[in-house]
């Protein structure tokens, strides 16, 4: 992940979730909207997970939008 987005939206942390990129200021791993996406909304996420806020959510998939256009 970009730094720009590493460190307004996302963090790394060895001692958060193995390492996993985490949404800032949660212990709610990036993986876990991509994999919760395959069945689920993202309004759905968001009310499973509402230390996420929709903007971080929402940056973290128009950034993986872009990288894989």
């Amino acid at each position: 992940m970009k730094n720009a987005l590493l460190g307004e939206y996302v963090t790394v942390d060895k001692e958060i979730a193995r390492g996993a990129p985490v949404f800032k200021g949660t212990r709610v791993s990036v993986s876990s909207l991509f994999d919760y996406l395959v069945d689920s909304t993202l309004e759905e996420f968001l009310e499973e997970f509402p230390s996420v806020s929709r903007l971080q959510a929402e940056a973290v998939l128009e950034y993986k939008e872009k990288t894989q256009a």
